[in-house]
């Protein structure tokens, strides 16, 4: 039994059981990809895989039942390396992150730019994605670290903490008739106005959608995007009313909008730092993390991520972000 063995295996999971993009992906040919796929059965006494003549399918029941321990050795083999590199190169390396556009665009950029000054022998790597994509890179390894608002929290695969909270905001150009209300702007006035805001499963949009459910309001959302800059730029062109997390509007950079405090109208949003279960981090990826929150230092994420592996989960998440008071951005 070998390495190249197990990543095969792994590989025709995660690439849908096709040889071709395994042998790509591992830099080598597909009948070499069958030989090692054939020699773990042959040694293991079952067939992993489904196959319909030459092509493989599917997983089979005792395939199912081993490929957590597939993951489980790739994921301590990978561990061990980075534990070497950790003693060897402390301050060399590779740092992946995963982050939805608006936390890339607004959220991470200062931190980024000190964690280049801090270790400028570390290849940073920003990857964009949905929720859910950020997710899947966090449980594919592809991301160290990942930075949403959605999706982190509904997967088992991953400890997740609390990093900030953060409402919403209405924008609209100068002039616009909610800037004259003598009041709060109320929901059913908001609907008064064609809206544009974030695509489903972004920036805290189940949030809005949930807000005029409950008031049994159906608004008029003409347009939908995934990022607030693009949002904004329409609203500038007079084709609705705005709907964007707060932290993406800036009064100096936005001089042509005008913002109006929504936090009465949404719930509060809760961004959360995702990492991957069981893996190990390098230690300047402690120094990114607790440069984005800083009450999540290396001692208090090593606590949850414990807790977490002995059934805390999410429990243990939310008791470090208690301890920062949640501050609404």
């Amino acid at each position: 039994m070998n390495f190249q063995q197990l990543r095969s295996v792994r590989e025709a999971v995660r690439r849908g059981f096709n040889l071709t993009e395994v042998a790509n992906m591992l830099h080598t040919s597909q009948p070499g990809v069958s030989r090692q796929i054939r020699e773990l059965e042959e040694e293991l006494g079952v067939e992993i895989f489904v196959r319909a003549g030459k092509r493989l399918t599917g997983l089979t029941p005792p395939g199912e039942a081993l490929l957590p321990t597939v993951e489980r050795l790739l994921l301590e083999a990978d561990n061990l390396k980075r534990a070497g590199q950790d003693f060897s190169a402390s301050a060399q390396g590779r740092l992946s992150v995963a982050a939805t556009h608006s936390q890339a665009r607004y959220a991470l950029p200062q931190v980024v730019r000190d964690f280049r000054a801090m270790f400028p022998q570390v290849s940073l790597h920003l990857h964009q994605g949905s929720p859910r994509q950020v997710a899947e890179m966090l449980m594919s390894g592809e991301a160290d670290i990942g930075v949403a608002t959605e999706a982190l929290a509904g997967y088992d695969g991953l400890v997740t903490l609390p990093c900030y909270r953060w409402t919403h905001s209405i924008v609209v150009p100068p002039g616009h008739p909610l800037l004259d209300l003598a009041g709060p702007v109320t929901l059913e006035q908001l609907a008064e106005h064609p809206i544009i805001t974030y695509e489903l499963g972004y920036t805290g949009r189940a949030h809005i959608d949930e807000a005029f459910a409950r008031e049994g309001i159906a608004p008029d959302i003409v347009l939908t995007a995934m990022d607030a800059d693009v949002i904004k730029t329409y609203v500038e062109l007079g084709m609705g009313v705005g709907i964007v997390a707060s932290i993406a509007v800036d009064a100096e950079r936005d001089r042509h909008l005008r913002l109006i405090d929504a936090g009465h109208l949404f719930e509060v949003n809760l961004t959360r730092l995702g990492l991957r279960r069981g893996a190990w981090l390098r230690g300047y990826a402690y120094h990114f993390i607790e440069s984005f929150v800083p009450t999540l230092t290396r001692d208090a994420v090593e606590k949850a991520v414990q807790q977490s592996a002995h059934g805390l989960g999410q429990g243990a998440g939310d008791a470090v972000g208690d301890e920062r008071g949640h501050t609404d951005i």
